[in-house]
């Protein structure tokens, strides 16, 4: 079944409107968000029309001034006074804004510009080699294409297509990859797992902890790849790229390319996180929060959809995810005292992440539900 142009369509009324058969009529074609747009539609379906959030300013004079924290990694490991310099704006972030960009991070600009290359050449390919990696069963392929994990459960579809696969603490075959983009996820995630060792250093120094404390926790141990591609749209004031949401992770690396559309929520404003060329976007998970007692902050962010694009995204989520994990998380106890009890209870990765994907990108955060 195929989904016809929604501009040769006559808009339903909500009485002859059936969301469930848009739905499964869109899944069944198994070529996402891109096939619309290579459709010519002019009008996007129904299901992707979002309430826009009325709570917080798109934009106002206060938000156009903000401008999300960038720090510089150069010399980090050479130069003490430097390092600390680095700890404290890593620290004054993570408390205030939860999300910070990152240059001189260590990883090469061809590596960066390879996996944004990566990812557009996966989305471009033939239809019908997309076709056979499409599912919604986590468990069946290493790598799973899609279009919304949670298409048939948020109020909402998002504008956007995506892959996605487990990169550590198992990396997969190659022959488990698509041959486009193969080599550079390989190459890409054994840097971005280098770089999470040296973060989670600063984050545990930030915290007053010794350096290697969230390494020895390891939450460093699992990596996510996430590859996201938001093509134009005809229509993007109906619609989001994403939906607001908090990472359900420990730490995400995000590779943004220059066309932009990530915010931040800040003091009630959604702030651009605009493209600095070669820089990562580093945010805190919901994870981190939990461990820290609320000092580092998960906040919500999210994806406007946008006129221009494709656009393209590599978010690398610092994350066991689903795979079997005993260790158990709570409050790291060196942070706290009787001023400052354990605010959330213990869980499994895998507990805790399961809990937030069956409730889907809703807008709000699965952190109350673990509240003490």
């Amino acid at each position: 079944m195929g989904i016809s142009k929604t501009s040769e369509i006559s808009v339903p009324t909500k009485l002859d409107y059936d969301r469930a058969s848009e739905l499964k009529a869109f899944d069944e074609t198994k070529d996402g968000v891109k096939g619309l747009v290579d459709a010519s539609i002019t009008h996007i379906p129904r299901m992707f029309h979002h309430e826009i959030d009325k709570d917080s300013a798109s934009s106002s004079s206060s938000a156009t001034k903000l401008v999300v924290p960038s720090v510089d990694l150069a010399d980090i490991h050479l130069d003490p006074t430097r390092r600390k310099t680095v700890v404290e704006k890593i620290r004054e972030a993570s408390e205030t804004w939860g999300f910070f960009q990152v240059v001189n991070h260590g990883i090469e600009i061809p590596v960066l510009d390879e996996m944004k290359n990566g990812v557009t050449r996966f989305f471009e390919q033939d239809s019908e080699v997309k076709r056979e990696l499409y599912s919604r069963d986590d468990a069946v392929k290493p790598l799973v294409y899609n279009s919304n994990f949670d298409l048939y459960s948020s109020p909402a579809a998002n504008w956007r297509d995506t892959f996605y696969c487990f990169m550590a603490p198992h990396s997969p075959k190659p022959e488990d990859l698509p041959s486009v983009c193969r080599d550079i996820m390989l190459e890409y995630s054994k840097e971005v797992m280098k770089l999470g060792n040296v973060l989670f250093e600063l984050l545990s120094e930030a915290l007053g902890l010794n350096p290697n404390y969230l390494n020895d926790m390891r939450c460093n141990e699992g990596l996510v790849a996430v590859c996201h591609y938001y093509p134009p749209c005809p229509q993007p004031e109906l619609t989001l790229g994403t939906t607001k949401h908090t990472d359900n992770d420990f730490i995400t690396v995000l590779l943004q390319d220059h066309i932009g559309g990530l915010q931040v929520l800040h003091e009630n404003n959604w702030v651009d996180v605009s493209p600095i060329p070669d820089a990562l976007v580093i945010n805190i998970g919901d994870l981190l929060q939990l461990i820290t007692n609320d000092i580092f902050k998960s906040v919500e962010h999210r994806v406007v959809a946008n006129h221009v694009g494709p656009r393209v995204s590599v978010a690398s989520f610092f994350s066991t995810s689903f795979q079997p994990s005993t260790k158990i998380y709570g409050p790291i106890r060196e942070l706290l005292s009787e001023e400052n009890p354990p605010k959330y209870k213990e869980t499994t990765v895998r507990d805790y992440v399961v809990f937030s994907m069956a409730r889907g990108l809703d807008g709000t955060s699965p952190l109350p539900y673990f509240r003490v």
